[in-house]
């Protein structure tokens, strides 16, 4: 049987840092990553391949060259965590046994959770920057006016900004490139009750949404999609409402569909598959049972240590944290969980490195601008002090386009994966 010292469950944005850290601190221990995919994503610039402004073959790199050196890669998928016995299993290269655990495999896309949607993906006018961020771009070139419809699941859901952006960034190519604008609603449709949730970068969001005549739906939870005669039916989840709103003179032309159903036709649809974490981190005992988490593994917030077996850790999309998931956040889980698992294992107590819940959001609001939206747990705002010495976060900066664009994938590659940021 396979022992490693620390084992690593997922080779992507957390497994890859976290492993990366490990090495540059101590050289010594005994680590492996098992991940089984050839290649690796940069996603946070899929938002961009879909508004046809970042080539996608960019986001791409093989992921040998970024297995850290020393580090043994176990090119396989993991099927059970076994917490009692320290083990992993895997699907073809047998079990392995650890002293400590990183779980971090990332999400998984289950759009088999919202009827109609397995189907329609990546057909026709059903598109997803999640899934397939060039057949977006293909559906914005060929939109030619009437409902383009942008939403979100109720699941949680990798950087909750991002179907919001994809909508900022379409809306303006319809204004300046397809001449469609003034025969287009351009409609937001979110289960949430708020554009964003941190008031400073709200203000800002709601704002533009006035200026831009686009439609806001709040409290709109999808629940079907009938892509063959292009319908998507909402519910409405205002607490106390017993049924809905239609309003802005119904020039949309919304249905109400029984009790709190509503239908809405589209001529374009871009959405955020309902997402979940994987399966063998559902039907482990590292995961909740029960509760509004669910499935996610259960974590110490602070400290990223699982509740239930001090030796395991876990961070990224598949820990049950209150804050977004994204890759702005496990730039500052990552030196949490490293510094925990070697105070651990040279003096057998945590250390001192705790984790506040940062998260970023860069709000791309067109071709040129962004919001680089920073917060941490509660929804407090949490800007870089650096930045917010020269820059006005909350407003849309071209210097923050750049920082999307240009600075942001030049240091995910070259800096955060080499375990240097």
């Amino acid at each position: 049987m396979n022992h490693y010292q620390i084992l690593i469950i997922g080779g992507g944005t957390a497994g890859i840092t976290v492993a990366a850290q490990l090495r540059r601190k101590d050289k010594n221990h005994k680590i492996a990553i098992i991940e089984p995919s050839e290649k690796h994503y940069y996603q946070p610039a899929w938002t961009l391949v879909g508004a046809g402004t970042f080539d996608f073959k960019d986001t791409e790199r093989n992921e040998a060259d970024y297995i850290p050196d020393g580090v043994d890669w176990i090119k396989d998928k993991a099927s059970d965590i076994l917490p009692e016995s320290n083990t992993v299993k895997t699907e073809s290269s047998g079990d392995f046994t650890y002293d400590y655990l990183v779980v971090a495999p990332g999400l998984v896309m289950a759009p088999e959770l919202l009827p109609g949607l397995k189907e329609a993906l990546g057909k026709g006018v059903v598109c997803s920057n999640y899934t397939d961020p060039e057949h977006t771009w293909e559906v914005l070139q060929n939109f030619k006016g009437g409902n383009a419809v942008f939403t979100q699941p109720l699941t949680p859901i990798k950087c909750g900004g991002a179907p919001q952006k994809i909508m900022y960034l379409a809306e303006e190519y319809f204004r300046k490139t397809s001449k469609v604008r003034e025969n287009t609603n351009v409609i937001f449709a979110t289960p949430g009750s708020v554009i964003f949730g941190v008031k400073d970068f709200a203000k800002t969001l709601n704002k533009i949404l006035i200026e831009r005549e686009i439609i806001f739906k709040p409290y709109y939870a999808p629940v079907r999609i009938d892509a063959e005669n292009k319908f998507i039916y909402f519910k409405y989840i205002e607490k106390g409402e017993n049924g809905c709103i239609i309003n802005e003179g119904n020039k949309i032309g919304e249905e109400i569909v029984g009790d709190s159903e509503i239908k809405m036709s589209f001529d374009m649809l871009h959405l955020a598959p309902p997402q979940q974490a994987p399966k063998f981190i559902r039907e482990s005992s590292v995961a909740l049972q029960d509760g509004p988490n669910k499935g996610w593994v259960d974590v110490n917030i602070n400290t990223l240590q699982h509740l239930r077996y001090p030796n395991i850790f876990s961070l990224g999309d598949v820990a049950a944290l209150p804050t977004a998931k994204t890759g702005a956040a496990i730039r500052k889980q990552a030196p949490v969980v490293v510094e925990n698992i070697l105070h651990l294992i040279k003096n057998k107590t945590m250390g001192k490195e705790i984790y506040e819940g940062y998260s970023s959001c860069p709000l791309v609001t067109g071709y040129s601008k962004m919001v680089l939206a920073e917060f941490k747990y509660d929804n407090v705002r949490d800007s870089d002090p650096m930045i917010s010495k020269f820059v006005d976060t909350t407003k849309e900066q071209y210097s923050m386009w750049l920082l999307k664009k240009y600075g942001l994938p030049f240091m995910y590659w070259n800096l955060m994966l080499k375990g240097r940021a």
